[in-house]
């Protein structure tokens, strides 16, 4: 039978329930339990898809093809299990899904309300997304308090319930502000909101007391007085410099521990060497690279996570710290584009919009001409196909039809069908929702022998997608003409999934359609990044020689 954690949080939002959540799972893991993880979002989008990065971060898309939460890549960095469409629902989902039961009349004419039918549906898709494990750590989005999450807290207290004491776990993170006027940490809020989770009839077992510091015992003890929970279930977690040191101080304060007696479960004792050496090889690196992000929503690093920890996965694998420069990519124009020059290599990352493109297809010529590693994702291929088709191919007014649905040269164009890694055929044209619409999920395709993207992934590379806009078929024989090279594209629809340059016109300039940052993990990182992160330190080293010989 599976055992449930129920992980709530309280006071304000953003206080990192995901890499608590995931923390608490990796050390499971490594106890050899079989653990998955849930993350339930009590916003009415049906997934968030369709929401700006600057509102929700990044989307994580699965194998499966889901767009989801980006606290579902952090579980994936963490543990071993791969997460799937019913490891995220929204209360979107669950009213949708409630809705179109009565209307197929499942209701047998009863009047439809929150309790039971929307908590029975909540409860039902819990436990869709926990098959076949001995634990799920279940996240709950947003903060006690909020009204709509009321339906979501109500759903996880009647599991408990149903469960049993020895069956479900409360863990709620809270926060404890430093008042630097009055010189002390302050209890307070995280008083209140352990009294809001018992007005509603939950008592956690466990609170995780986020603050910048750590929390001296006076203060826990005041802590577990008045929120009626064990001294040893307030647990510091003060700011650290990287988040895979959070197992290990989770774990040094027996957090897994109280756990595993909460749920009667006997384990063989965790073990953490291979969080212990990641750590090390963070803190001593060997090198040190910079790399400009040119991107459209560098406001919000949370936009790029993913792509964030990738190159930091791969710096590791290449000893060596990686400094990323966010650049604006709408603010790049001719008289500023030399800004590039201090890089050692320059990433391209995916987007939507016309905003900004001028100056991501600006910083590909940059990197073409100066021969630096460039790697641009999903729209960074795109605008290095641009490039070339203007700059190359003879097509000054190349374009893609996302932002010029007019462009004489449509070199890239809305994709209008494709088939799924299911066989399934997808059809879509202009006027098709935007939610759930692209080509998403992961998908394979041979790569073409002899080409840097076979040095990097071999015969056939298996990468997920999130995009409506491909290289349009009918320009690549004269792409190629011009020096560009289609390393890998799909046997069915002629779907371009690699482009890049010749190494003998360029050292490593390579764009990709799909999202490999999705697959990179910090034990194994990601073939490409690192083989990215590899030419960067190249470049920097090319570039020193040549200052010291000058």
């Amino acid at each position: 039978m599976t055992k449930y954690v129920f992980v709530t949080g309280g006071v304000v939002s953003s206080l990192g329930k995901g890499i608590a959540s995931a923390s608490l799972a990796a050390i499971l893991e490594s106890r050899g339990l079989k653990v998955t993880l849930i993350k339930l979002d009590p916003y009415l989008n049906v997934d968030p898809g369709t929401m700006s990065p600057f509102q929700h971060g990044e989307v994580f898309v699965t194998d499966d093809g889901a767009e989801t939460d980006l606290d579902l890549g952090h579980y994936e960095r963490f543990i071993s299990t791969r997460m799937k469409r019913s490891n995220n629902f929204t209360a979107g989902q669950i009213y949708k899904t409630v809705l179109e039961k009565e209307r197929r009349g499942d209701y047998l004419g009863k009047t439809v309300q929150v309790i039971p039918h929307v908590t029975n549906e909540i409860q039902e898709f819990v436990k869709r997304g926990a098959v076949d494990v001995d634990v799920a750590i279940v996240e709950i989005g947003g903060t006690v308090g909020d009204i709509e999450s009321l339906p979501f807290l109500e759903a996880v207290r009647q599991m408990a319930l149903r469960a049993g004491p020895t069956n479900a776990a409360f863990v709620h993170l809270t926060y404890v502000p430093w008042i630097a006027a009055a010189g002390e940490l302050k209890t307070k809020p995280t008083q209140h909101t352990v009294q809001k989770m018992r007005e509603i009839g939950i008592q956690p077992d466990v609170l995780l007391c986020r603050a910048d510091r750590e929390i001296p015992d006076d203060e826990r003890d005041k802590i577990s007085l008045f929120t009626n929970v064990g001294l040893q279930g307030v647990i510091s977690m003060w700011d650290v410099d990287t988040i895979y040191k959070v197992p290990r101080m989770l774990h040094e304060q027996r957090l897994d521990e109280l756990i595993c007696m909460k749920l009667q479960l006997l384990t063989r004792p965790a073990d953490l060497r291979r969080w212990d050496r990641l750590v090390h090889e963070v803190e001593h690196p060997k090198y040190e690279v910079s790399i400009a992000m040119c991107g459209k929503y560098t406001d919000l690093s949370d936009s790029y996570k993913s792509l964030n920890e990738a190159l930091r996965h791969a710096g590791i694998h290449n000893h060596a710290r990686v400094k990323i420069g966010y650049v604006d990519s709408e603010t790049l124009g001719d008289d500023n584009i030399d800004q590039l020059a201090k890089f050692d290599a320059i990433l391209v990352p995916g987007g939507f919009g016309k905003r900004g493109v001028e100056g991501k297809i600006r910083t590909a010529q940059y990197a073409r001409e100066h021969k630096i590693p460039y790697l641009g994702i999903c729209l960074g291929m795109q605008v290095a196909t641009i490039e070339v088709a203007r700059n190359l191919a003879g097509l000054p007014d190349a374009n893609s039809t996302e932002f010029d649905p007019n462009t004489p040269h449509p070199v890239i164009a809305l994709i209008d069908e494709w088939q799924d890694s299911d066989g399934t055929i997808q059809r879509r044209d202009a006027n098709s929702d935007m939610g759930g619409t692209m080509r998403l999920g992961a998908q394979s395709s041979d790569v073409m022998p002899g080409t840097l993207a076979h040095q990097i992934y071999g015969k056939v590379v298996t990468e997920r997608h999130r995009h409506r806009y491909e290289a349009n078929e009918q320009y690549l024989e004269r792409l190629q003409q011009a020096g560009l090279v289609i390393s890998a594209i799909t046997q069915r629809e002629k779907l371009t999934e690699i482009v890049e340059l010749p190494q003998t016109e360029h050292p490593w300039f390579v764009g990709v359609q799909f999202h490999p940052e999705f697959k990179s993990t910090p034990w194994d990182g990601h073939p490409l990044f690192i083989s990215f992160v590899k030419a960067a330190l190249e470049h920097q080293r090319e570039a020193t020689a040549e200052k010291v010989a000058a």
